[in-house]
């Protein structure tokens, strides 16, 4: 089966028009690594993943008109699907769980090493594990590069809460993948 190219104005354009072939070469195109982002939001639950991947590409669809080819594509459906994410986890709960407590003034280079041992799949399970308005914070400053003031306002928080929530969440993931000295 040969493999067919499309340049991403002409999938565009047919998107728009309802062409059920090219919507179906943009969801392909971007899905799996929009499911990994989708995936970091939802923790360990892989149905709400999936159900943030299906309701993202919804409006990735019903969107696309206002799509102006400036910037990237992949880049202009990685904000919807993360918008999608964060809408979806505030929709479920009026408050976000965050991490409580205090992080050691210390943090070395050597608490770093451990995350260059270990593969994608375990940090991002560990990562599953923080409380979810840690794990959204994490998500957004570390992966997705949005500062903490952009954070604040998406999540309606103090800069310094997403700060310190940050700052705990990084503690808290360097303990648990922290190699045990046996």
């Amino acid at each position: 089966m040969q493999k067919e190219l499309y340049g991403e104005e002409e999938i565009v354009k047919g998107c728009i028009r309802n062409d059920r072939h090219m919507q179906e070469v943009l969801y392909r195109t971007h899905a799996r690594k929009m499911y990994g982002i989708c995936l970091g939001y939802a923790g360990s639950s892989r149905d709400l993943a999936q159900d943030m991947l299906q309701e993202a590409f919804v409006k990735v669809f019903r969107n696309l008109k206002q799509y102006k080819h400036k910037g990237s594509l992949e880049g202009w459906i990685r904000r919807i699907v993360t918008n999608t994410a964060i809408d979806i986890l505030r929709s479920q709960t009026r408050h976000l769980e965050m991490i409580h407590g205090d992080v050691p003034d210390q943090q070395t280079a050597k608490d770093n090493d451990a995350l260059s041992a270990l593969a994608a799949k375990d940090i991002l399970n560990t990562i599953a594990r923080l409380p979810q308005g840690a794990r959204m914070i994490f998500n957004l400053y570390a992966l997705e590069g949005y500062s903490h003031q952009e954070i604040a306002e998406r999540l309606e928080i103090s800069s310094g809460t997403s700060k310190s929530q940050y700052s705990r969440a990084r503690y808290l993931l360097q303990q648990w993948l922290q190699p045990s000295d046996s």
